[in-house]
């Protein structure tokens, strides 16, 4: 059993999560986190990491760049890994993460889908592939018309590992509306379309000569994400110090 604490535990990825643990044998929220307290949850929630008097396996962290320091102030003095879902860290503040992950076990990840992130593995070995061969490579991502950004944190992360996997050889183009040219063997085009209620959909295309590859990933709720996390939650339980990621999660699933 997976004992955790559930930072951020009010917001809304907390209670996905909250819901999702529920259903699982395998693991318990011992313990929440949260500036809120609406006095609904099944667990016991503390304003900050300085009241907590429960001790956990793990901590999984979806609230604000402002907890992170008494977050990482805890997970150091009681020695329990944090998975860090939190994103809009400052530069200083991922230095301090980095600092941290000498002495206390942390998953970082933008995106906590298992799909996504395996994915992520299968474009690396799809571009080792198809870019030596002069396949085109383009991402096409579509959200609902409420999304602020464009385009999406995944969609670069999914760029970035296609170019990782390249060398470092493509450039990312984002518009080719000012330009009338054929394009370029190196570009990576990345297109982002915003619309409706669309569910958050990111679609990588390899484009050969008389053949055609398509990776494509929806994401209907943000119980993927949830899963995630519980997920890595259960891996990082018990890990040495280090900094660790969702690719480390998907391969020990796969031994």
């Amino acid at each position: 059993m997976t004992k955790i604490i559930m930072s951020g535990c009010s917001g809304r990825m907390g209670r996905v999560i909250t819901d999702i643990v529920k259903e699982d044998a395998d693991s318990e929220i011992v313990a929440g986190v949260d500036v809120f307290d609406d006095g609904k949850m099944d667990y016991p929630v503390f304003n900050n990491f300085s009241d907590v008097n429960v001790e956990a396996d793990v901590i999984i962290d979806f609230s604000s760049p402002k907890v992170l320091d008494s977050l990482l102030a805890y997970a150091e003095s009681h020695n329990t890994p944090i998975v860090l879902c939190t994103t809009g860290f400052s530069p200083e503040q991922l230095e301090t993460i980095n600092e941290y992950s000498k002495k206390v076990a942390i998953l970082k990840s933008a995106n906590m889908s298992l799909g996504i992130n395996t994915i992520i593995q299968l474009l690396k070995t799809a571009t080792s592939v198809f870019s030596p061969n002069g396949f085109d490579i383009e991402i096409v991502e579509q959200h609902h018309h409420n999304k602020l950004d464009a385009p999406s944190g995944t969609a670069l992360a999914l760029a970035d590992a296609i170019n990782e996997a390249a060398d470092g050889q493509y450039e990312y183009v984002y518009d080719r509306s000012q330009v009338r040219q054929k394009r370029d063997a190196k570009e990576l085009g990345i297109s982002a379309v915003r619309a409706g209620s669309i569910p958050g959909t990111h679609e990588v295309i390899f484009a050969g000569q008389d053949e055609l590859i398509e990776i494509k990933h929806i994401a209907y709720s943000r119980s993927i994400f949830g899963n995630g996390a519980v997920s890595a939650a259960k891996f990082l339980s018990g890990k040495p110090a280090g900094m660790y990621d969702m690719a480390d999660v998907i391969e020990a699933t796969i031994k």
